[in-house]
């Protein structure tokens, strides 16, 4: 049968496709994809072998179009899954117990403490010359 792939003509077989595709390992199928005997092969790999072209010259429909025509079951690509967001469990658990107030980390949003500042309600020990052991 009389095929156009890449805008050159094959005269193609079933039999010719089978026998060219024999010995040939199929390429992981992230697209389209040809069963040809009990194998499932990426069209891309199917026109390249078939036509001896690089695969950047023809289109994976092309190839479908042709294969379909000459017998051959094609399936098309798979639709991509939804992206589903999946949460660490500290995810989850902060999630259900909700963010902690600004009152716990001071103004976060105004500068926070300055330095030598202590925060409401924690004790003071800073360890200078006046405090502990060495106060008169």
């Amino acid at each position: 049968m009389r095929c156009v792939i890449a805008r050159y003509p094959f005269d193609l077989t079933k039999s010719d496709v089978v026998e060219s595709m024999r010995g040939v390992k199929p390429e992981p199928i992230t697209g389209e994809s040809v069963i040809i005997g009990r194998r499932h092969y990426p069209a891309k790999q199917v026109g390249e072998v078939v036509t001896r072209q690089d695969r950047r010259d023809f289109s994976a429909g092309e190839v479908m179009r042709a294969m379909l025509r000459l017998g051959f079951t094609c399936r098309a690509a798979l639709p991509e899954a939804a992206t589903v967001r999946v949460d660490s469990p500290m995810q989850r658990a902060s999630a259900m117990l909700g963010a902690p107030s600004p009152e716990y980390f001071g103004d976060i949003h105004g500068g926070g403490f300055r330095a030598g500042e202590v925060p409401p309600g924690r004790p003071h020990t800073s360890g200078g010359a006046d405090s502990g052991a060495n106060a008169a």
